[in-house]
């Protein structure tokens, strides 16, 4: 339920009145609050004459108590008090600026990169975003040569012992021209990613996508041959499309024109899914990259049906 200053309560009297509640006299809640005792005692009767019923029992030798109104009233005013400090804090705050440099993978750019930006530049408008769109095996170089504050990775091509939080699920499948059957071929042409990506670490010894695909066709029996490769999923995009060989893709991706996603009752093998990471340099420029990591897992959170 919203909460709301009823008219003629102000704040001030909301502070005195938590500083006699918690102090347990007038006298202590006035050198507390900076007032006379006086001043306080006039301030407990407007409260009282705003609210229309007594909060505050005054016991002998200068004690008080609150009755039952009165430790609701406390209860409400201290968030009240807390909610306006804080928002205070926030406006008062100095406007957020510099440059944080984020990664994102080709594949997931697309439909995720401009929501991100654009919920970011309405928490930090005055701050400038160097996007950085490529493999992630490269994005994972940049991370750990300082090259980026945040990246997003398919997990599996992350640096070793590097914090990472997982954002992310989807779905994989097959894609070929839907004015072709070469899903139908045999052996089963293939455009893929290179063998030997010159990004990749050292300690990975394969491409997890290139791999992906080629251990399910082994799995199920399924010859093949590479009939392309491209370090670029626009570039393997392209070979399908001219119909002359079968990709993969993320479920949810806008297929180029004359693409179709492969039915699972064409004869492939079910590929399984990709998980995605969000990942943060050694030293990241903060408080902006904690900013914009918070937009990052929120785009990327409300995406878990493929979109």
């Amino acid at each position: 339920m919203a909460m709301g200053v009823p008219a003629g309560l102000d704040l001030d009297l909301l502070r005195s009145f938590v500083a006699i509640a918690e102090e347990g006299s007038f006298t202590r809640a006035a050198n507390r609050v900076g007032r006379t005792q006086s001043a306080v005692s006039l301030q407990m009767q407007r409260l009282e004459g705003v609210l229309g019923q007594v909060v505050i029992v005054r016991g002998k030798g200068g004690s008080v108590e609150l009755n039952q109104q009165g430790k609701y009233l406390l209860e409400r005013a201290r968030e009240l008090l807390a909610l306006n400090d804080d928002v205070m804090r926030s406006m008062r705050a100095a406007p957020v600026h510099g440059t944080v440099r984020l990664g994102i993978p080709e594949e997931v750019s697309a439909r995720r990169l401009p929501r991100i930006l654009d919920r970011f530049a309405h928490v930090a408008p005055a701050v400038e975003v160097e996007v950085e769109i490529g493999a992630s095996c490269l994005l994972a170089l940049k991370l750990k040569n300082a090259e980026l504050d945040l990246a997003v990775l398919r997990s599996g091509l992350e640096p070793r012992d590097w914090p990472a939080v997982e954002i992310w699920r989807s779905a994989t499948k097959w894609v070929t021209s839907d004015e072709h059957a070469q899903h139908l071929r045999d052996p089963l042409p293939l455009s893929t990613s290179p063998l030997g990506c010159p990004w990749r670490p050292a300690e990975y010894s394969e491409c997890p996508w290139r791999g992906m695909v080629f251990r399910a066709l082994e799995q199920a029996g399924r010859s093949y041959r590479i009939v392309s490769t491209s370090a670029t999923l626009q570039g393997q995009m392209a070979t399908a499309q001219s119909g002359l060989a079968v990709t993969s893709t993320l479920v949810g991706d806008r297929l180029l024109e004359g693409l179709r996603i492969v039915r699972a009752d064409e004869g492939l093998p079910e590929l399984p899914e990709c998980r995605y990471l969000l990942l943060k340099a050694r030293d990241p420029r903060q408080p902006i990259a904690d900013i914009l990591a918070a937009q990052v897992q929120d785009v990327f959170g409300t995406a878990n049906d493929g979109t």
